[in-house]
C-alpha cells in the first residue's frame, strides 16, 4: 500500500516581508524539505529576494511560520520537487493546506 499521503515531504511556510511604504505583506511558500527548520531557513533565503523580512510579530503572526506539512502525495500532485521553493502568493493557499 502506498503511504505517500502520510509521509511529510515538505512544508507550507508563511513569511512576512516589508512591501512598499513599509507595509507588511505575508507570502506563502511551498518548500520541498521534510525537515521543518531547514524548510523555514530555505524559505527565508528565498523571501529576502522580495524585500526585507519583518523584524517582529504583527497581528499575532510570526515573521516566519510553518503553516503545515506537505505530504509526498501533495508534492507529486502539485509538482513540488525535493529542495524546490515555490512562491504561492499572498492569499492562504487552501489546496496546499490539506494532508
Amino acid at each position: 500500500m502506498n503511504q505517500d499521503h502520510l509521509i511529510t515531504g515538505g512544508w507550507l511556510i508563511a513569511v512576512m516581508t516589508e512591501g512598499p511604504g513599509k507595509k507588511l505583506v505575508q507570502r506563502y511558500f511551498a518548500v520541498g524539505h521534510p525537515d521543518q527548520g531547514k524548510a523555514e531557513w530555505t524559505c527565508v533565503d528565498r523571501a529576502t529576494q522580495d524585500g526585507p523580512l519583518a523584524s517582529s510579530p504583527s497581528d499575532g503572526r510570526e515573521p516566519v511560520q510553518a503553516v503545515n506539512p506537505i505530504s509526498l502525495f501533495a508534492m507529486k500532485t502539485y509538482g513540488l520537487a525535493a529542495g524546490e521553493v515555490k512562491l504561492l502568493g499572498e492569499k492562504p493557499p487552501r489546496r496546499w493546506m490539506t494532508r
